[in-house]
């Protein structure tokens, strides 16, 4: 499925199977998952060449190996990566630079190629539709938790019921964390409930909700709170977290505007502030290992086919999902 330009509608093109080169793979394309991310592209708020295929999260199997390719056989169960190109350790803009969908295709079809050194093993008690829903999510997840140093007797904060916050959530509780969910729905907060929370906050009734997460943690903080909202929650996620606490910036979903923070406490209180783009394809495989570790399924709460993405965006836009919206390559 292509795009011809900015916020063009999708359109089906035939393509030939390409014949992976040196180091490369062919995957037969499952499945894929809708990130906030893709839907920004979707909507042509992210420049590249056009056309181009959109998506940057798949699940499927290897087809075809390049001749030199070791430590993958055909029929492989894989998933994709979202940063290719960055293999391990800390952060680097080459490393970076290549996002599937943005300055490359992306997953949106049936067969593509990759660096065979980009590929991640998919958890065997996934579904291919459950596996597509790692690459971004999850890894964004598990790199927060990393960055928090989160164990066992610690306490997360995770906000909303988006995909992140509940793989957070589902990834924290496999550590052994006590985890804090917030919302605005009562029953979206049951479904967090239902996946491990320990205590729920209805952030619409409880507005200065880091209020009541110091309450629950005797007023000590939160050793985590993964902020998904950025300008929106920003300073009340610095004034839930403990004193050399950690809180991990993973989305803007209250917009591009400048956050307010509470400066002093931030300062006082020695509060560590990170961004997170995703995470490299080591800390991807580390995530993927967990959930196999783990056993537990990601939540989908939408499954649809690759030709109706534009209920996959709509239901996205309207705030309607919990957990992951799937979709499924034909």
């Amino acid at each position: 499925m292509v795009m011809s330009g900015p916020g063009a509608a999708l359109v089906a093109e035939s393509r030939p199977i390409p014949t992976p080169g040196p180091n490369e793979a062919l995957v037969r394309v499952r499945a894929t998952s809708l990130n906030y991310h893709d839907l920004v592209n979707l909507l042509g708020l992210i420049d590249g060449p056009w056309p181009r295929v959109p998506m940057s999260d798949a699940a499927g199997e290897i087809v075809a190996l390049g001749a030199d390719v070791r430590g993958w056989s055909v029929g492989d169960r894989v998933i994709s990566a979202f940063h290719p190109a960055w293999l391990d350790g800390r952060p680097n803009s080459a490393g970076k630079r290549d996002m599937p969908g943005d300055l490359s295709d992306g997953w949106l079809q049936q067969h593509r190629l990759t660096s065979a050194s980009a590929l991640v093993a998919a958890p065997a008690h996934l579904s291919n539709l459950e596996a597509a829903t790692l690459p971004c999510a999850g890894t964004t997840a598990w790199s927060a938790l990393e960055e928090g140093d989160i164990g066992a007797g610690d306490t997360v904060v995770v906000q909303g019921t988006g995909g992140v916050s509940l793989l957070a959530l589902q990834l924290a509780k496999a550590r052994g964390a006590t985890v804090i969910a917030t919302s605005s729905s009562d029953d979206k907060l049951k479904v967090a409930e239902s996946l491990g929370a320990d205590h729920l906050i209805n952030y619409r009734t409880t507005p200065e909700w880091q209020r009541e997460v110091r309450a629950l943690t005797d007023r000590r903080g939160a050793d985590l709170v993964v902020d998904v909202g950025g300008a929106n929650t920003l300073g009340r996620s610095v004034g839930a977290v403990r004193m050399d606490g950690t809180v991990a910036i993973v989305g803007i979903l209250g917009g591009f505007g400048a956050a307010e923070i509470p400066v002093s406490v931030a300062m006082l209180q020695n509060v560590r502030l990170i961004g997170i783009t995703v995470g490299s394809v080591q800390a991807h495989r580390a995530l993927s290992a967990a959930v196999s570790a783990a056993g537990f399924h990601p939540h989908i709460s939408h499954e649809l086919g690759w030709d109706d993405m534009a209920e996959a965006m709509r239901v996205m836009q309207a705030n309607e999902h919990v957990g992951k919206i799937a979709v499924i390559v034909p």
